[in-house]
């Protein structure tokens, strides 16, 4: 009878706040056989640990996600030194990610190993996945396996959430911080028999003040509010596990010249403004049948769907759009024996905005295991694209442990995307720049090369973790963004000459006293382009990172402290237009920069309570908006950011978690 009404109760909510349908995926670690990229081990203190399996992958386990305010999935990298997270833009809020010295548009985002948010959804996807929805998330660097499609080119960011099947809970979080936001979110699960099982996860934000540091008149932030609810349900038998779920979200961002309406302000009659509405539905089932357990022999159905709607306001400019997409995959997994063991599957995938594709695919996979001295992978997919035809994705993996201190990885593979310019990029028209999109881009296509070495030296009753790793990216056929050609324009054409990223990383971690954990991270990175025939470094890409990340635990870990620096490497700008001074619009390259975050959390048993700062530095850079004076003409241009565009922010938030024991 409770769950009856638990589930009338569930369903009456979400179509009353939500309307029509949602997404949400599954764990892994409960349908069938864990993919191997994704294998973990953990056995370090530390929240992010590097996993045991085949890929190059940093594990960033709940714990990890504590130590910060994790608002959402941007904000959970602030202790990631592979993951860099900025805007993309200093009026619409857009965050943007890189890794290995690229775009993110060449990450392939998976939340429960389904890809997801695509497209349309890619500019504001990092505040889409609440921070404390997340059980983990795994960042694969380089090729990745070909199970989920083509289109990682420089690795996969997978997202788990809070599972249904998982003991017992509910949590709730409450967020403050000093630019007025705030932030509600709450969870829970219920068994409702000894296989079914539900979950329902709500949250909701608010910015609804004007905060103008600089005095240029326009908003350093946009007001932003947003609403989300996802319910999920599990059904888990000896042979036959079903995973389903629905989310819901709703968001409006409002930004520009608002706030400004006093009469000393030259364009409070036509103010320049920014209004963008997302609205997203997302939606997901999964079938595994195990019919060999002892050979983890299984077979697997996946379906999911989503759309997305869009309509944003630049200025004058206006950009609406709706996403519809499509996605099945039917697998099948065996282990012949200790040594050998295959997947393979067919999928299709249907995306219907500016124009339709529809790509159906195939693949197989196969690994040879040694124990854990020696692991082969290889893998060959082949998709077919209304658009662009037949292609091949070949990827490989090796691992090589000759000891319990030193792992050596490789990797190769290739990738391939298709560019939906205005969907992804759209936020490019906060500024006075002409858009050109050349006819016929081709189809994005690149190699990526990793190799990787980890060492774990006992010293003492401790361990010292190293792990050294360069990744060369090269592409075949590529899109670029060229914003210096024409300093008035962006030109979206496709490569003609070379494009390439090098990527170099070195890490080392330990516990150098009891409760007090240390890491350090160098990273070099070197990304370069063919603009106008000219090799060159590619833009706004910084040149090196460097990250410092603390955390200490006394005694019975009843109080946590963590603080993480940043130093963030200068680039190259833009090519700069000219004023009629004959002075640049602004310097030919950007200096070096650093930001220091930190926290402190007080656990008890039922809640904790946590306070801490982000850019407690205050590194902000003055003037992130060009001709804010003139944004009707056609040196206005919003898009040249490189640095914080606030300063400093202070936070305190509750968490209530209750688990059955």
């Amino acid at each position: 009878m409770v769950g009856k009404r638990l589930f009338s109760w569930m369903i009456v909510t979400l179509q009353t706040v939500l309307g029509s349908y949602g997404q949400s995926p599954q764990p892994t670690d409960t349908v069938w056989r864990s993919e191997q990229l994704q294998e973990v081990s953990i056995s370090s203190k530390v929240g992010r640990v590097k996993t045991k399996g085949l890929g190059n992958t940093d594990f960033i386990s709940s714990s990890e996600l504590l130590r910060a305010a994790c608002c959402n999935l941007g904000e959970s990298f602030t202790t990631n030194p592979s993951v860099d997270v900025n805007y993309a833009d200093a009026a619409t809020g857009a965050q943007q990610i890189k890794l290995l010295g690229l775009s993110g548009t060449y990450v392939q985002m998976l939340t429960e190993n389904i890809p997801n948010y695509r497209g349309v959804a890619a500019p504001y996807s990092l505040g889409y996945i609440p921070g404390p929805w997340m059980q983990s998330i795994q960042v694969s660097k380089g090729a990745s396996s070909v199970k989920h499609g083509y289109e990682s080119i420089t690795g996969q960011i997978n997202v788990e959430f809070k599972k249904p099947q998982a003991t017992p809970f509910a949590d709730a979080n409450l967020y403050y911080n000093t630019k007025g936001k705030l932030e509600a979110n709450l969870g829970a699960n219920l068994h409702l028999t000894s296989r079914w099982s539900t979950a329902l996860l709500g949250h909701y934000e608010i910015l609804d003040k004007v905060h103008d540091e600089n005095d240029d008149g326009f908003a350093d932030m946009p007001k932003v509010r947003q609403g989300s609810l996802m319910s999920r349900w599990a059904w888990v038998s000896d042979n036959y596990i079903f995973q389903a779920a629905i989310k819901g979200l709703k968001e409006h961002r409002e930004g520009g010249q608002i706030g400004h309406h006093d009469e000393d302000c030259a364009f409070h009659d036509n103010p320049y403004l920014i209004d963008i509405t997302n609205e997203r539905y997302d939606a997901f089932a999964k079938n595994a049948y195990i019919f060999d357990p002892e050979h983890a022999s299984n077979i697997a159905l996946i379906l999911s769907g989503s759309v997305h709607h869009q309509n944003s306001l630049y200025g004058k400019k206006q950009y609406n759009t709706d996403q519809r997409n499509g996605y099945a995959s039917l697998l099948f997994e065996t282990d012949f024996n200790e040594h050998h063991s295959l997947s393979t599957g067919v999928s299709l995938n249907h995306d219907k905005f500016d124009f339709d594709e529809t790509t159906p695919g195939i693949y197989a996979q196969y690994t040879y295991k040694i124990g854990e001295l020696f692991t082969l992978m290889g893998g060959l997919r082949w998709d077919h694209s209304n658009i662009y035809g037949g292609f091949v994705t070949p990827r490989m993996h090796l691992k090589y442990s000759p000891n319990d201190i030193l792992t050596l990885r490789g990797s190769i593979g290739k990738g391939y995307r298709t560019n939906h310019v205005m969907a992804e990029y759209n936020y490019l028209l906060a500024s006075g720049r002409v858009m050109l999109i050349d006819k016929d881009l081709d189809q994005e296509e690149a190699w990526n090369y990793g190799l990787s070495a980890a060492l774990s030296i006992p010293i003492g009753e401790r361990t010292l973790s190293l792990n050294a790793e360069y990744y060369y990216t090269t592409f075949l056929h590529q899109m670029l963004v060229d914003m210096d050609s024409n300093p008035h324009a962006v030109h979206f054409t496709n490569l003609v000459g070379d494009s390439y990223s090098h990527t170099w990383q070195v890490e080392a971690t330990s516990e150098l006293f009891d409760g007090f954990t240390l890491s350090a991270t160098y990273r070099r990175t070197n990304v370069k382009s063919t603009y106008g025939g000219i090799l060159r470094e590619k833009p706004l890409t910084n040149k090196y990172k460097g990250l410092i990340s603390a955390q200490y635990k006394p005694g019975l870990g009843k109080w946590q402290f963590d603080a993480t620096l940043q130093l963030n490497g200068g680039g190259r700008m833009p090519d700069p237009y000219t004023t009629t001074d004959g002075i640049p619009s602004w310097d030919s390259r950007y200096k070096s920069f650093e930001q220091l975050n930190a926290q402190v959390t007080r656990f008890f048993r039922h809640w904790s309570i946590y306070a801490g700062g982000e850019n407690i530095t205050g590194r902000k850079q003055k003037n992130p908006i060009i001709a804010a004076d003139d944004p009707w003409g056609m040196n206005f241009d919003a898009t040249m950011v490189w640095e914080p565009v606030h300063g400093a922010i202070y936070y305190i938030g509750i968490r209530l978690n209750w688990e059955k024991i």
